[in-house]
Formats: structure tokens, sequence, C-alpha cells
């Protein structure tokens, strides 16, 4: 067969590749060594520090800017997996075959670093092949299908080093390969920057909505209403007409109801339709229900109490299974399940919380936490306006999303362009890139 069409069945886009481009496997121009030092740390051997494979996972470039762990390795491992400036640095195994082969450009000399287990370590030996390039590649679609096809594993997949050798890669001359990787560097760094600020303003639109909420629920909608003072520290004042009030005293508890499902349990069900709620929301899907209606669960145990990085109240609807790590709850006297739900969440519980290494709610502790509540018809109305103002705060969360996918869809566009040749980088692209004004950073802005 020809090697020209047996490269283009293998790999498209070699036949995309400027005619003066060379293209070659892998281990004709680099080594591809696998490491086998864990973290252990024994006292015969020499202690080091180890570049870790979440190191890699993190960072595009290792530098000393990191906090490398340390352990301890062999005379004859520190020698062989001593890192080196312009070494690259890849992860070798995953959960998902289509998260594998990470790269990391090791960007700068780092004595008695050396290259962990679960990391490949590519060094390039020919002149012909720099290792940021070999970096920028391994970012490259084309080239990370190649991994992710023959990654092998159940519930965890890994790569053997024959999977690594047998990548074709493209050989554009050194001099390009050091303007694609400078114009690479530059522009994807822009693109990044506009992401970062893109997620920025999410976070500073999260923020705003969880306030606003939060004075609906606790204030109410009339800001000139009569106010009075109360001896609760955490409800320093309230509208006149409002009760103060315990939680159980408006909440009715379903915490008798809950029965958890052991994994083992859950595994043989066949006919998985309904949700099982835990602490932190839907966490498996089985083939019974307890609940059948619209409920407010609220977290009794696990560091989130503290830590608030996920909802801690939240709505269940429909039929559905409790395990005892989630309070069940029912606002009582017709009250408005959207209002509540939203007033829980609202709520700072730390000094009604218990525990230190496992934190935990008490239904007793939730019980006797004090509330500010206003009439049942001023609850709907408070309901109605979380309901309207979170549409529009959800509007404006997905054009901000759909303005990230498209920055990070370009980025790639641009990675695979760039190393494959379809984009001939000039040293005057590297020169508007430098200096702020390349088309990446025009797009970023748009965007």
């Amino acid at each position: 067969m020809n090697t020209a069409v047996q490269f283009n069945s293998i790999a498209p886009w070699t036949s995309l590749l400027p005619t003066e481009w060379g293209l070659c496997r892998l281990d004709a121009v680099a080594d591809v060594i696998f490491s086998n030092v864990d973290k252990h740390t024994i006292e015969d051997e020499s202690p080091v520090r180890l570049c870790n494979y979440v190191d890699v996972y993190r960072n595009e470039r290792i530098t000393s800017k990191i906090d490398f762990m340390e352990a301890s390795a062999e005379p004859r491992e520190i020698t062989k997996f001593q890192v080196r400036t312009n070494d690259v640095l890849v992860t070798k195994d995953s959960e998902r075959p289509d998260d594998i082969a990470i790269s990391a450009l090791v960007a700068e000399d780092l004595p008695g670093v050396i290259c962990g287990y679960h990391l490949a370590l590519i060094r390039p030996r020919s002149r012909r092949i720099s290792g940021a390039f070999l970096a920028w590649l391994h970012a490259s679609k084309p080239f990370r299908a190649h991994y992710e096809a023959r990654a092998v594993g159940v519930t965890r997949f890994g790569l053997s080093q024959h999977s690594f050798r047998e990548l074709l890669i493209p050989l554009p001359s050194l001099t390009e390969q050091d303007r694609i990787t400078a114009y690479l560097d530059k522009s994807c760094a822009a693109i990044d920057a506009a992401v970062a600020a893109k997620r920025s303003q999410i976070q500073t639109l999260n923020a705003l909505r969880k306030s606003t909420i939060k004075n609906a629920v606790t204030k109410g909608l009339n800001p000139s209403v009569a106010k009075r003072r109360t001896d609760v520290p955490w409800i320093p004042e309230m509208p006149e007409h409002w009760r103060l009030t315990h939680v159980k005293d408006v909440m009715e508890f379903f915490n008798t109801v809950r029965i958890p499902l052991s994994a083992a349990e859950r595994g043989v069900m066949t006919d998985k339709t309904f949700d099982y709620y835990g602490a932190s929301g839907v966490i498996d899907k089985v083939e019974l229900y307890l609940f059948d209606g619209t409920y407010i669960l609220i977290a009794e145990d696990g560091a989130n109490l503290l830590t608030r990085s996920k909802p801690l109240a939240f709505l269940a609807t429909g039929k559905f299974w409790v395990n005892n790590h989630a309070h069940i709850l029912k606002p009582r006297w017709n009250g408005d399940d959207v209002f509540f739900v939203n007033l829980l969440e609202s709520q700072d519980y730390s000094l009604f919380v218990t525990g230190a290494a496992q934190p935990k709610l008490t239904m007793e502790n939730l019980g006797r936490f004090h509330l500010a509540v206003p009439p049942v018809e001023e609850q709907k109305e408070i309901a109605a306006f979380i309901e309207e103002k979170d549409a529009e705060f959800i509007k404006l969360f997905k054009q901000i999303e759909r303005q990230i996918e498209t920055l990070l869809a370009y980025r790639k566009s641009l990675i695979h362009e760039c190393v494959t040749g379809q984009r001939r980088i000039s040293e005057a692209d590297v020169t508007r890139a430098r200096r702020g004004g390349s088309e990446s950073g025009r797009q970023s802005a748009v965007a």
C-alpha cells in the first residue's frame, strides 16, 4: 500500500499538511518513558520532589511555582526520571478515555523534581522536534483522538507505551515550530484571559442573584415597610408585620420516612425510573419511591454544611426516594415551597452545625433555628418575584456560557489549524500576537 494513502486512512489530517512538512512517528524523534516512582517516602532512599498527575492535569507549564510533593526515590530512578527543560509530561491513565493524554511542558530546569507515577515522560532526542511544539500537538483534537481510541479499561482507562510511540506527528522546520509555539502561547493566553473574565462575570452575577434572593426572602419587596428589631443575632431587624418563629413551627419534618438504599441494592435494580436524593441532590436512579409531590430537602451532614460549595436546600418534585443524609420538610398552612426553599438556602447554619470530622445539622438544631416569615400571600408574591428574577439571571448565565463555549471552540480550532499547517504562522503574526493584536486577541475581545 502506498505510504501516503496508508497515513491518510489512519490520520486524515495528514492529507492537509504543507508539502514541505515532514511526517513521522513520535518514537522516531523522541523517547517515551513511563515512570514508576510512587508517592511514598522510604528511609533508605533519597528525598525528591515529585511532579504528580494533578500537577500535569492542572497546568500547561511545569515550573517552580508549583508546590511539588515531597517523596523519595532510588538513585537510578532519580537519574532516569529527573525532568528537564523541554520535556513533555503526559497523563497516561484516566477515568474516561476522552480525558486522557493531558500534557504539560517542563518550562524550566527543576533540580530534584522527578516525574511521578501515572505519567509518561516524552523527551525529544532529535533536533527536528521541539518539546513546546509537542506539547501543543497533544492539545490538538486529532492527536487526542488517537489516544482516546487506544485507551483500554473499564472503570479506569490506560495507555500503553506503544500508543505513544506510534503517534503520527507533523514535522515543520524547527524555525516554523518556534513560530507556531510563540503564536499559540500568546494567542491562547489571550483567549484564556477572556474565558477567565467571562467566568468571573458568572461569579459576580451569581453573587448578585444570591443577594437579590436573600434580600427578598428576609426583608420583603417593599423597602419602605416599617421594621422592628429582634434579639436574634442573624435577624437584627425584620418587617414589622412578619412573624418571628422556629423552623419546626412553620415546617413539618418527614425524616421518619427516610430509608437509605445500599449501593448493592441500587445496583440490582433494572427499571431505574425515580430520582434518589442525598445531602446534595440526586445521586442515582432507583425503581422505587417514597415520596410523591413537592418537598424541600436540606442537607443533614457533610462538609458542604460549612463550605457551601453546593446548595444546602433544594426542591424535590414528583416521585422520589431520599436517604438519611437529607432532611425532608413541607411548609405548614399552605406555605409557599419556592419561598421557603430560598429562605432556608439563604441562612447561615454554622452555629448550629456539630462535629468537626463529620459536620452535622441535626433535626433538633434545624428545628429550633429562627426564621422571619411573612403571611402566605406575601410569600407567594416573593416567590413570583424570585422566579421572575431567576429567569433573567438564567438567561444571562446562558449567554455568557455560550460565549465561553465559542471561545474554547475557537481555541481548539486555532491549535489544530496551526499544528497541522492549515494556518501558516509568519513572523508578523507572532509580532502581532506578542503585541496583543492577534486575530485570537480580537476574537476574544469581541466575544
